[in-house]
């Protein structure tokens, strides 16, 4: 019951933060100085890489999810920083690479205890 509850806890925020790096960078605030196709590509595939693991529910992979999540927890804290304008975009990269974090985490603690 709590491991498929963070299972899709951590989906949520895989899922999350792709959709949200793909309308940041495309929509809702493009970059001036860098190809958009430049910068989704840069801002994505790191999430892609453990993609195919945490949608099969793996520990390892959702270890690797919650490593890659740092990341984007870093690069939210210095736009909420740095960029008053697009500061509620970086709160919800935040938000939503701590949920992926946490999730991830526990989904990766609890999935390799019940594989044991």
């Amino acid at each position: 019951m709590k491991l498929t509850l963070v299972r899709w806890l951590s989906l949520a925020g895989v899922f999350g933060l792709l959709g949200l790096s793909l309308a940041w960078h495309a929509w809702l605030a493009p970059s001036l100085y860098f190809p958009t196709s430049l910068v989704i590509l840069v801002t994505t595939v790191p999430l892609l890489i453990p993609l195919r693991g945490v949608l099969h529910g793996r520990p390892r992979s959702h270890l690797w999810a919650a490593f890659v999540s740092l990341l984007y927890f870093i690069h939210g804290v210095g736009e909420a920083v740095a960029n008053p304008g697009q500061r509620w975009l970086g709160l919800a990269e935040i938000g939503l690479s701590l949920l992926l974090f946490f999730a991830a985490s526990l989904c990766a603690r609890w999935g390799a205890e019940a594989q044991a």
